[in-house]
């Protein structure tokens, strides 16, 4: 049960994928010590620079013999409103002067062609370097991009929020399909369906994907031991993605306090904010969520708000400072532990293996 198609496919021993949390959280220790615990670490790397893509890809082939994979941000046509910018940016002014942070009055915003180049150009970096498995989060790739990889033989993960978008990453040709419960931390995968459509909890998207696509599907949201991935092959899943579960581990790159705003959440306080990105992702309730949310219908989309708040999670970051830092985590961030990956893994098997007989 625990061996199947998707191991066989991706040449790991458990069916357990660590989630590419973009932002520096998977460092090459932790994606290489998923890769030699038996599960595949994945590098996010929706954020970096291809020349920081292949300095980490060829730091991780010394750390591990075994597969790894990496994820990219499908970019999505976005429009830079001027207006929109200046009075958001007002907004953030205001939060600048409580971290005594220099107020700006004009921004740098990324602009679509910059955002495509850079993303063709990770691209050529994954097909030179060889890497054997690569993800796609916020759409899917344009069809010469798909041919391209394939023709290098480098298996294509999807993401999907619905059934809809499942379907269309098989049509699309990816390989796998990773379907995201609204229980998941961090951004939505979602690209057909709008955020409140794209709301299915894990439990009820599962069966609905496995029984409309035929390429195996991961199961990601809310995962976070044995019970969670047992519960998820019995509904048709080949195996879990786990994000909140690895980024408390020793070996993880997440900010210490973030870590430890995980640790100690009190009972379930996530919620989904886009004031951090212009997209909607879940993390745990802080000042800055509270003050934006009568403002945050109206941000610029995904990335240029991601770029006006740069500055202040940056700052708050170094301060040492939860109130002002996107600290994502999924709706199960109550049961995650500090520990080292070997430790979470060898863990989540034996409590799997546990479950089977009883």
């Amino acid at each position: 049960m625990l061996t199947n198609e998707l191991t066989k496919l991706l040449n790991i021993k458990y069916p357990i994928i660590q989630a590419p949390m973009a932002g520096g959280t998977t460092t090459s220790k932790l994606v290489a010590e998923v890769s030699n615990a038996g599960g595949l670490g994945m590098i996010g790397a929706g954020y970096m620079t291809p020349f920081q893509m292949r300095e980490q890809i060829q730091e991780i082939k010394k750390l591990t013999a075994n597969a790894f994979g990496i994820n990219l941000f499908v970019p999505n046509e976005f429009t830079v409103i001027e207006d929109e910018i200046q009075s958001t940016n007002q907004i953030m002014n205001q939060i600048r002067d409580e971290l005594d942070l220099p107020r700006k009055d004009k921004m740098e915003v990324p602009h679509f062609h910059m955002v495509y180049q850079t993303f063709m150009e990770q691209i050529k970096v994954i097909i030179e370097e060889r890497v054997p498995i690569c993800s796609f989060t916020f759409g899917i790739p344009a069809d010469d991009v798909v041919a391209e990889l394939k023709k290098h033989n480098i298996i294509l993960m999807g993401t999907a929020t619905t059934a809809r978008e499942a379907i269309a990453n098989e049509k699309a040709g990816m390989d796998i399909v990773v379907v995201q419960g609204s229980e998941a931390g961090g951004h939505r995968g979602n690209f057909i369906d709008e955020n409140q459509e794209s709301l299915i909890g894990l439990m009820s998207l599962i069966p609905q994907a496995v029984d409309s696509v035929s390429i195996p599907v991961i199961a990601a949201g809310g995962i976070m031991d044995g019970r969670g991935l047992m519960a998820s092959i019995c509904l048709g899943a080949k195996g879990v993605q786990m994000g909140t579960a690895f980024l408390t581990c020793i070996e993880s790159g997440a900010h210490q306090v973030h870590k430890e705003a995980i640790l100690n959440v009190d009972g379930d306080l996530t919620v989904l904010t886009r004031s951090f990105s212009g997209k909607w992702a879940r993390g745990i309730i802080n000042k800055f969520i509270q003050e934006m949310r009568e403002f945050e219908e109206n941000v610029p989309s995904f990335p240029v708000q991601n770029a006006l708040t740069q500055d202040i999670r940056k700052k708050s970051g170094e301060q040492n400072n939860p109130e002002f830092m996107s600290l994502w985590a999924g709706q199960s961030a109550a049961l995650a532990k500090e520990q080292t990956v070997e430790t979470l893994i060898q863990n989540i098997i034996a409590e799997a293996n546990s479950l089977k007989f009883n």
